[in-house]
């Protein structure tokens, strides 16, 4: 426990004061200055209600406003009718009194700042009653039926019900992968774990007319680039396979794989794919920064 030196000294009593304490007092350093900045005649004071746990604190008043208008100002942050409201004026918890004639200024019963007004709500129906306003554990939460569900359009279930009436055998791919059993573009595996066609594995037939320098565009994506390795590598699966440098980051390895070099580029540049991905011609490297549209004739 930490208290004041015996000494008195006001050093070694701020030096024995714990660090909480110490924020504590940065923190209220100023609070008797609070309401010192008021207008003549303007009161702050905190609201609370019966029924909301929440407080309202440093609510302004005129003490010329009528009760009743102090209530249609609370009814605002309540939601209680002015009919419903009984206000009781508190210091510090303790009850001064109850703010009965609606048609008296609030300064008839000498609040000042820094008391409390409290509103109790007596409507018996209130919508506040039972923490209906405040506790969301209360509400109902929506939940549609299999029925209103599938008469949605551009659901997922529709989705499935199209793909399975053409293909009986069709299920959703894991993420990553497209329903073709192919790799997204920039979720493509570092060592080819696209999803294989059943049969013998993709010859050098596959990769035929495609060369090492060549301009290539790559799919899915379109994703345009340049080849720079073709073969076959212990590291990927069996097969001929295609290294392409991308013009932009959308691959997945830089050239090397699990520690193997089959070309070099920066990282997320390199893409291995498949011959049949690949089509070799005249890809232009795309320059995003130029206009397409064409200068108007003067």
């Amino acid at each position: 426990m930490t208290g004041f030196a015996a000494n008195g000294d006001p050093l070694a009593n701020l030096m024995a004061k714990s660090d909480h304490q110490k924020i504590r007092d940065y923190v209220t350093a100023k609070d008797h200055l609070q309401y010192t900045q008021l207008p003549d005649g303007v009161v702050q004071v905190l609201l609370t209600h019966s029924n909301i746990s929440q407080n309202f604190p440093d609510i302004r008043l005129d003490l010329h406003m009528s009760v009743e208008a102090v209530k249609e100002r609370f009814k605002l942050h309540i939601g209680t009718p002015v009919e419903h409201q009984r206000l009781i004026l508190k210091d510090n918890g303790r009850v001064i009194g109850e703010l009965t004639d609606n048609s008296k200024m609030l300064g008839f019963y000498s609040v000042v700042s820094g008391n409390e007004l409290h509103v109790i709500d007596t409507d018996p129906y209130s919508l506040s009653r039972g923490g209906g306003l405040t506790d969301v554990t209360l509400v109902e939460k929506y939940k549609m039926d299999d029925e209103t569900y599938d008469k949605r359009s551009g659901t997922m279930r529709e989705y499935i019900r199209e793909q399975r009436a053409k293909n009986p055998n069709f299920k959703l791919k894991p993420k990553g992968m497209t329903t073709m059993g192919q790799a997204v573009p920039g979720m493509q595996g570092a060592a080819g774990n696209e999803k294989e066609n059943e049969g013998p594995p993709p010859g050098i037939e596959s990769v035929e007319g495609i060369n090492v320098g060549d301009r290539c565009e790559v799919q899915p994506g379109a994703r345009r680039g340049t080849v720079r390795w073709v073969g076959e590598a212990e590291v990927l699966k069996p097969g001929y396979w295609v290294g392409v440098q991308l013009d932009e980051p959308l691959g997945m390895n830089n050239g090397t794989i699990k520690g193997l070099k089959l070309f070099e580029c920066d990282d997320n540049f390199g893409s291995m794919c498949r011959g049949k991905n690949v089509t070799v011609g005249d890809f232009p490297e795309v320059d995003f920064m130029s206009s397409d549209d064409e200068e108007e004739e003067i």
